[in-house]
């Protein structure tokens, strides 16, 4: 069981480092090759949408073929996008860059069932641990992608970031190789009548609401402010390696706190774990309506990427306390495509209210959100306190 979890571990690293060096290098890729610099963000928009449109097949696939061979088709089409996107940097091509980013989502979308393989797998009281020490594989992504795209800038003469993208095939290759070690039991068929209940009745409990709207507007926020921040360095005269220093950190806090927040939620509990990372949020945004030198920059990003990790790693417990082995296909891909749906918009709109309002702009843009999610765990506190008290009243 625990030699599978740190192989997902590695896989997860693995596509992390991918995804560390696109965020540091699309947008700044996409304001070179776009029509409109408003459009800068359209690739990893586009990418996130792969995502959102995968999440959901590629669960029931896996559910017929098997968790490793999902996760191989899905690392294929990764490998397919590097070349892609290195020739179309080459070429000049927004488009090929475009659909180079698609193949990314694909990816991503067989990829973000990494955390609940390893769910699946563990013991009761190892699930909440293994889901956190997969999420810690992001923290090799933390270093290895950014500085791996600052390394590679130059690579090929041709275009800047093409050499990034050809050596992003080297990185997915091993995740095919570690891919082949790991031994996930192929799924049981599940007859009609034990497909447990429909998705209307999962989705309406408190539970799953709460989780998945933590997880999916959680997600969308720290997409939302990630995105926008190479180009606001940009515009603010940072360079790329400055810009490359503050998201290897903002990766590094997204990760990092995998290794014991699994343990934090044992001990203060799930909700309690999720509210401090909405407060992480709100912190983030004050330090960077303070100023825009390269140290603020920083400590909002590292604060972002720790309130990301535990309402994300929280969101992903409290999901999976609210449906069945039959019902775990469906319950998971529907979390997941409101995930991606969240930060599709996200990307989408960040570089276009980055160009047009600025900086300030797209951190007030956040905090509607940030409190939706802190009212939502709030409610959700208080509705168990409500239900424990009336267990105790019938009891007495």
């Amino acid at each position: 069981m625990k030699t599978n979890v740190w192989l997902l571990s590695a896989c997860q690293g693995l596509l992390n480092t991918g995804n560390s060096l696109v965020a540091a290098t699309s947008a700044l890729v996409g304001l070179k090759l776009a029509p409109d610099m408003a459009w800068a963000t359209v690739p990893l928009a586009l990418q996130f949408l792969a995502s959102m449109l995968t999440t959901l097949p590629a669960s029931q696939l896996m559910r017929v073929i098997g968790r490793r061979a999902g996760f191989l088709l899905g690392t294929a089409a990764g490998l397919v996008g590097a070349g892609l996107a290195a020739y179309a940097i080459v070429a000049g091509n927004f488009v090929y860059f475009c659909l180079a980013a698609g193949l990314f989502g694909v990816f991503n979308g067989f990829g973000t069932y990494y955390r609940f393989a390893a769910a699946d797998a563990a013991s009761p009281d190892y699930k909440s641990r293994a889901i956190s020490y997969v999420m810690a594989g992001g923290v090799v992504a933390a270093f290895v992608g950014p500085n791996l795209a600052h390394w590679t800038q130059e690579w090929l003469p041709a275009g800047e970031f093409a050499g990034s993208y050809v050596g992003l095939i080297g990185v997915y290759a091993l995740s095919v190789l570690a891919l082949l070690f790991i031994r996930i039991p192929r799924p049981a068929p599940i007859a009609p009548h034990e497909s447990g209940r429909p998705l209307g009745i999962i989705a309406r409990q408190g539970n799953y609401v709460v989780a998945a709207l933590c997880a999916a507007v959680g997600f969308g926020v720290m997409v939302f402010v990630m995105t926008a921040t190479p180009l606001a360095m940009h515009a603010h005269a940072h360079g790329f390696g400055d810009t490359a220093f503050v998201i290897e950190w903002h990766i590094f806090g997204m990760f990092a706190p995998s290794f014991f927040t699994g343990q934090l939620i044992r001990r203060f509990g799930v909700l309690n774990v999720m509210l401090a990372g909405a407060l992480l949020n709100v912190l983030c945004v004050g330090v960077n309506l303070i100023g825009t030198d390269v140290g603020h920059f920083w400590t909002a990003l590292v604060l972002l990427g720790v309130g990301w990790n535990f309402l994300f790693v929280g969101g992903t417990t409290l999901l999976t306390e609210t449906y069945r082995e039959p019902e775990k296909a469906k319950a998971q891909g529907l979390n997941d495509f409101l995930v991606f749906a969240a930060i599709t918009v996200a990307s989408l709109s960040a570089g276009a209210l980055q160009h047009y309002f600025g900086w300030r702009a797209v951190n007030f843009g956040v905090v509607p959100l940030i409190v939706l999610i802190a009212g939502a765990i709030i409610w959700l506190k208080v509705q168990r306190r409500s239900a424990s008290g009336a267990v105790q009243e019938e009891v007495i």
